[in-house]
């Protein structure tokens, strides 16, 4: 166990001396007058009757300039400290939490790395609590590289977040991260007295990779005697059958690529059935009994689409269901914490949803 004090407080992502040097860089390109930015971005990005965010433009100008290895020429772990070193570029000031508590869940074959983030307005009593599985593809991404977002959600929400370490493929291929998924959420409810939480108010949350695994969760538990009680959905990954409008119109340029979808996919998923709903929830035919959603998606997200088919779903079986899209940005949007502050509020936001929807 540790807490905040004792050393969790600002995890090494994005400490080395290029990520800080990299990161001022960018901060001061993004502190610059807007017409400035858009000098140096170019003429305003109009795709699919939707506009790209200046600052969002002016990033996506500079990665063309410096690109990153192909996720296919890398091994595993070259792949995640690739992640971990960008997304440190852009983590801005992490919101401080009055604890953060290092602690072990159990996963769907041994115990699993997890996070528990207390802010200020839970401390010295029971609060609802988030699960937050990250994004990365189910083969990138850890506690740390998404320890803003959580952070953030917790600030907004006024309640505990936890974050799974879930096993990764190609180690760990499917129904690996599915079973660490629903195992630890169970792990979770049956220790409310131990995380000072209310089992009635748990919730869950992720992003892209992580998004599918909420939503897979959420399906799977909804007969558990303590359900969970919302499910936030952040452009999730809903649909490994066909390939939607949005997957071909942001193939290429937005961040996340089709070469890069068919790498995480190849390496997840493997030779199992597409249509087995733990893989594709969009397929599911279960989903009346969910708990209610907001899904979240991005306007140049090559997932956009798939997330938006998911939250029809989810409406026309009859689960409450808010469908928010952000149509300036790209997929991974929330992580850009430097620069405009979209990506900020649109999870501060998502936090006050769930802070609406965890109610007492």
């Amino acid at each position: 166990m540790g807490t905040e004090g004792e050393g969790l407080a600002r995890p090494a992502l994005g400490h080395g001396a290029r990520e800080r040097v990299e990161r001022a860089v960018l901060s001061t390109l993004l502190a610059l007058p807007e017409a400035v930015k858009r000098r140096l971005a170019g003429p305003p990005l109009v795709r699919d009757g939707l506009t790209l965010d200046l600052d969002t433009q002016l990033l996506l100008r500079l990665a063309e300039r410096d690109p990153e290895p192909p996720l296919h020429t890398l091994t595993p772990a070259q792949a995640r400290a690739q992640l971990r070193a960008s997304a440190g570029r852009v983590v801005g000031r992490p919101p401080a939490m009055a604890e953060v508590v290092a602690l072990a869940l159990a996963g769907g074959a041994g115990p699993l790395p997890a996070r528990l983030y207390v802010p200020a307005e839970a401390v010295g009593g029971e609060s609802a609590l988030t699960i937050y599985f990250h994004g990365g593809g189910w083969v990138v991404g850890d506690l740390d590289t998404h320890d803003s977002v959580c952070r953030a959600l917790a600030r907004s929400s006024g309640a505990r977040v936890l974050s799974v370490d879930y096993r990764l493929a190609p180690e760990h291929p499917f129904p690996a991260a599915v079973e660490d998924a629903l195992s630890a959420f169970r792990d979770a409810v049956s220790r409310a007295g131990e995380l000072a939480i209310d089992p009635r108010r748990v919730a869950l949350a992720g992003d892209s990779a992580g998004g599918h695994l909420a939503a897979v969760t959420a399906r799977l538990a909804a007969g558990d005697p303590q359900p969970p009680a919302f499910q936030l959905l952040i452009y999730p990954a809903t649909d490994f059958v066909e390939v939607s409008r949005s997957r071909l119109e942001f193939a290429e340029g937005f961040l996340l690529t089709k070469e890069n979808m068919d790498w995480y996919e190849d390496n997840f998923v493997g030779a199992n059935d597409r249509r087995d709903p733990r893989i594709s929830p969009l397929y599911a035919e279960d989903l009346a009994a969910v708990a209610p959603a907001m899904v979240v998606t991005a306007g140049f997200d090559p997932l956009r689409d798939e997330g938006e088919a998911y939250a029809r779903r989810l409406h026309e079986a009859g689960v409450p269901t808010i469908l928010r899209r952000h149509a300036g940005y790209v997929h991974g949007f929330t992580h850009i914490m430097i620069g405009d502050s979209g990506p900020r509020e649109a999870l501060a936001a998502m936090g006050g949803v769930l802070r609406g929807a965890l109610a007492r």
